[in-house]
């Protein structure tokens, strides 16, 4: 293996056994997906941060920002931070990064961090001996008079509303009253900036989306289910391993959900709840799997279905596939209404009115992709309308090029089950082009088997 080069994660040869665990890799499966080594993934990656830097200084103007001010607290690291700084390990009681809008001069760029940092020094303004805040900042507010100062407060989301009280507090004693009176909310501007995909990240995202069906396809297998024997925990346990060996970190923990003929399985929150993980997986068995990993700051969400044949059974039972067949329906419905700049509601609204003129029972819970899994941008959600600012939320344009976890479920009274109801439960990465939604591998139009 080249160790400098990519790290191909291979379990070939190696036999696992976990105290405990309902499994062992008694037929190991090599991977075929080669992720990059850590240090290949950081230079790619500041290839990433100098495109952004390059289209920051427009995204500002457009939202009247004049100044933006991320502060990472050590121990306590600000989201933003892996996207607007190299993403490297920082380390000061407060590492600060400025982005000035300097009129003819441009795009002015400067961190204040407690160590020197030569990867720091290739996209920012920053001394060999670091200077402090205290005296820096004021600096640049008497150099450049910014009307506005763009911080992470006020918004709606995690990453639009991560700046601490106690570093507010510090920056206003910084830069004094009047400056205070310039803050503003960056939310629309981390927004614009975290939803703009860049066309040199989709061979590596496209890479993570094939390594989450690959793992996703394998875990509903013989591989790792043996039915009457093998519990839902373990499935889980096997993935959570698979991460560590593949070099990805999950966002959320694995999911798996059952259904069988004739038992009502408890809901969460109006949707099929998760499975225990003491659960025995048996034959005749719907499952499905809800997975996503973080891989080079961009993040997978991921969900699909498998059947376990029932002794003598050569295949799903026909009412299971019609069921399927109707996902794929909606799936193509609300691709065809797509298009960038069209509302987000207004996408919602189309695609429901279509399906319920089927005569197909749906729900729709997409969400965009990227930097977060549960992504800043336009949703296309019915929870949309019911949250706050439920008009603003439905308003959001599609954005041409961006990311989206195409996620929902159909329900399906299955003949071959005495009519028992049941949801085909979906979700697929694709990417915004002038013709509607594209995934980034085939969507799945058959159940996965377990013999």
């Amino acid at each position: 293996m080249r160790s400098s080069q990519r790290l191909a994660f291979t379990v070939a040869g190696l036999a696992l056994l976990f105290s405990g665990c309902g499994y062992v890799a008694t037929t190991p499966q090599p991977a075929t997906i080669e992720m990059l080594a850590p240090t290949q993934q950081m230079e790619v990656r500041e290839g990433w941060l100098e495109q952004r830097h390059a289209a920051l200084l427009d995204m500002m103007r457009r939202h009247g920002v004049g100044m933006w001010i991320i502060v990472n607290e050590e121990f306590h690291n600000d989201p933003l931070t892996e996207f607007v700084a190299p993403p490297e390990v920082f380390v000061g009681g407060r590492d600060v990064f400025v982005f000035i809008d300097g009129g003819e001069a441009g795009l002015q760029r400067v961190a204040i961090t407690g160590f020197a940092s030569e990867r720091v020094r290739k996209f920012f303004e920053s001394p060999e001996e670091p200077r402090p805040a205290k005296d820096v900042l004021p600096e640049l507010l008497e150099e450049y008079d910014p009307q506005t100062i763009a911080l992470s407060i006020d918004g709606g989301r995690g990453v639009t509303r991560s700046l601490t009280k106690s570093s507010y507090e510090w920056l206003s004693e910084i830069m004094g009253e009047e400056a205070t009176g310039r803050f503003i909310s960056a939310a629309p501007l981390i927004e614009e900036y975290l939803d703009t995909r860049i066309p040199a990240e989709f061979e590596h995202y496209l890479l993570a989306v094939r390594l989450t069906e690959e793992l996703g396809r394998r875990a509903f297998s013989n591989e790792v289910v043996e039915p009457g024997v093998t519990t839902v925990g373990d499935v889980r346990n096997w993935l959570l391993d698979q991460y560590w060996l593949h070099g990805v970190q999950p966002w959320f923990p694995p999911d798996v959900r059952v259904q069988r003929a004739g038992v009502e399985m408890p809901t969460s929150r109006g949707f099929l709840a998760v499975a225990p993980d003491g659960m025995v997986i048996e034959r005749g068995d719907l499952l499905h799997l809800d997975i996503g990993f973080t891989y080079m700051g961009l993040n997978t969400d991921w969900q699909k279905m498998a059947y376990v044949l029932r002794e003598g059974e050569t295949g799903v039972p026909a009412g299971l596939q019609a069921g399927l067949d109707n996902a794929t329906t909606l799936w193509e419905i609300m691709s065809g209404v797509s298009r960038p700049g069209k509302p987000a509601g207004e996408v919602y609204t189309e695609t429901m009115a279509e399906m319920e003129a089927r005569g197909i029972e749906a729900m729709i819970y997409s969400h965009p992709l990227g930097n977060q899994g549960h992504g800043l941008g336009a949703s296309i959600d019915f929870r949309s309308a019911n949250r706050e600012n439920a008009e603003e939320r439905q308003a959001k344009l599609l954005r041409d090029g961006s990311y989206i976890a195409i996620e929902f479920n159909v329900a399906a009274e299955i003949p071959e089950w005495d009519g028992h109801k049941v949801w085909i439960m979906q979700e697929d990465p694709a990417y915004l082009t002038p013709e509607g939604w594209k995934h980034f591998v085939q969507r799945q139009t058959s159940l996965y088997l377990i013999q």
